[in-house]
Formats: C-alpha cells, structure tokens, sequence
C-alpha cells in the first residue's frame, strides 16, 4: 500500500511553505457557518470572526490523490466546519504542467469560479465523480460534461462554463503560490501528513491542535 501511494506522490504529493489565509474580519461578529467566496477564487467554509483553526485544502481537480483524500475526509471535515470547530479554506489549483492533465485541470476550476456559493460544495463532488481516468492519459471534464455537472449541482451557469471566462484568472492566482503538488493541507500554517487520509486521524490533529509533518 504505501509503496503505492509513493509511486502516486510523484505526481500528487505536496511540499509547501505558506501562510494562513486569514477569512475573520476585525470586529466582525458571527453570522453562523457558511460558504463564502475569496477574491482569489478560494471557498471558505466557517463563522466570521471565529477563532477555530484553519484548515487550508489545496486541491488539484484533476489529481487522484485529491479525489482519494476527498473520498476518505470531506464528509469528517464538513462536519466538524459546520460544529464550529474548524475554519476550512479550499484552494482549487492547478498543479499539472503536462498534458491532458492540466487543461483537464483548468477547465474544472474555470467552471467551478462561476458556481454559486450555495451550490459550489455539492459541484465540486460531481468534480471529482467526473475525475478522468485513468490519470495522465484520459481528457475529460469537457465542458459539456461540466454543464451537466453544475445543473445537478443545482446551478445554471452554462453561459459562464462554455466561455471558460475564469481561466485565465485562475491560473494567475495559481501562480502566485509556492506549491509543488496536491493535495497540500496545513493546519494553522502547519504540513500535515498522512493523516490527511485518516479521518480519525485528522479530527484528532484538528480537535487536539496536533498538526502532523510530512517527512
């Protein structure tokens, strides 16, 4: 198994250096847990003005190793965000230099900038239903497919989906951020590791304030 995951890493596995992104606002009261959408195209999902821990999720659409960790944590994540026990940031990139993964990649989260806040959550599962496969060789998340993918998500954003509007601004937020790989996931600014796929394993780190290192 982890000779597996290692043979995987070289294309998925993140080594990052990165600051919090800070989502409370200076006096601002709560207004209970939502979703709201970032200028640079980040969701977060939280209270304002909750002192919770952050939890930053950079994710490549395209990326199995994201749709694994998607598979085995977002439901444990949602849940303790929506407890008020965590402050999740997701940060959608695109990571893949090579073709077809990276317009794969930027196609997704192109469509995914013009979903609404109240629907984006239950897109982005249809993302990764969609993940071509198998990995490097397969294109998809034409933008058909995404069209469909935001109408079951209860969005009608087909106009903004066909253009493609967001690419290019999502590949410019892209590149401002020093990443190597995804999915990448710190905790109040701290590498997690393994425990990124172990959901026991991450409420613990989130619960506890016991952030794990990658080695």
């Amino acid at each position: 198994m982890m000779k597996r995951w290692v043979a995987v890493a070289i294309a998925c596995a993140a080594i990052v250096v990165l600051g919090v992104l800070a989502f409370s606002e200076p006096g601002a009261s709560s207004e209970g847990v939502r979703l709201a959408r970032q200028v640079d195209g980040s969701m977060v999902l939280g209270a304002r003005g909750s002192d919770a821990p952050v939890l930053d999720v950079y994710e490549d659409f395209d990326c199995p190793v994201c749709k694994d960790m998607h598979t085995k944590v977002d439901s444990t994540i949602q849940r303790l965000a929506k407890d008020g026990k965590v402050k999740i940031v997701f940060h959608p990139v695109t990571i893949f230099q090579d073709e077809p993964m990276r317009s794969n990649s930027i196609r997704a989260a192109a469509a995914a900038r013009c979903v609404p806040e109240e629907n984006w959550l239950a897109f982005r599962d249809q993302l990764y239903d969609l993940q071509p496969a198998p990995h490097g060789e397969a294109s998809g998340f034409t933008v058909a497919e995404l069209v469909q993918a935001a109408r079951k998500a209860g969005a009608s954003v087909d106009e903004c989906v066909t253009s493609q509007s967001y690419a290019e601004q999502h590949l410019t937020e892209t590149a401002k951020v020093r990443l190597e790989g995804t999915p990448t996931v710190l905790l109040d600014g701290q590498l997690l590791g393994n425990e990124v796929f172990d959901p026991q394993a991450l409420e613990r780190a989130i619960t506890g304030g016991g952030a794990g290192v990658v080695v």
